[in-house]
């Protein structure tokens, strides 16, 4: 069941892919986006992780953080010198999705495959020409996984969830960065 806004992010404290202790109590104090990604070789969000990356170096020294999950197993994303590279911002793998389903995630086969459809080959060129990694689903991941990301406030109240339509619809950057900076979340 999808996350409505104004309510409690569920906790988790898990170690990163590089063996960080994430526990979210320790961001009560902070902003956030809250990622859930599909397999490590999607270039739909590889190409967010990559928009995502240079935005968190640009809002970090305003106390904003990222937390990005994966379906992929760690050993899947810690071959991607790509994924390594987005370090210091947590990496939690989830392949069994425990924390997809916490978050109320919902696969979808039908909304998967008219992204696929309508905008992966332009997307499979995009992603080549940023260089980032475009490759086959690896064991258990899914193809009919959706992504979401939710913008979470201080006392980890979330403020806005976004719960993907489409392969390639986030929320947009700049509401992401006028969060970050005014607390203030776009209609």
């Amino acid at each position: 069941m999808p996350l409505k806004e104004n309510t409690k992010a569920p906790l988790f404290n898990l170690k990163d892919v590089y063996g960080r202790q994430i526990d979210l109590e320790q961001y009560k104090t902070k902003r956030f986006l809250l990622g859930f990604f599909r397999h490590a070789g999607c270039p739909f969000c590889n190409l967010r992780v990559h928009t995502l990356q240079k935005l968190y170096a640009e809002l970090k020294p305003r106390n904003f953080e990222m937390i990005f999950f994966f379906e992929s197993k760690e050993q899947v994303i810690l071959r991607s010198t790509f994924h390594q590279e987005v370090s210091p911002i947590p990496i939690i793998s989830d392949p069994e999705k425990k924390y997809y389903a916490m978050y109320g995630l919902e696969p979808s086969t039908t909304k998967a495959v008219i992204s696929h459809v309508t905008s992966f080959a332009q997307t499979v060129a995009k992603a080549n020409a940023a260089k980032v990694p475009v490759h086959m689903m690896a064991g258990s991941e899914s193809f009919s996984t959706m992504p979401a990301e939710f913008l979470v406030d201080t006392g980890l109240t979330i403020r806005r969830t976004h719960y993907s339509e489409r392969l390639n619809t986030r929320i947009n950057v700049d509401d992401i960065r006028i969060f970050a900076e005014k607390g203030i979340v776009a209609e």
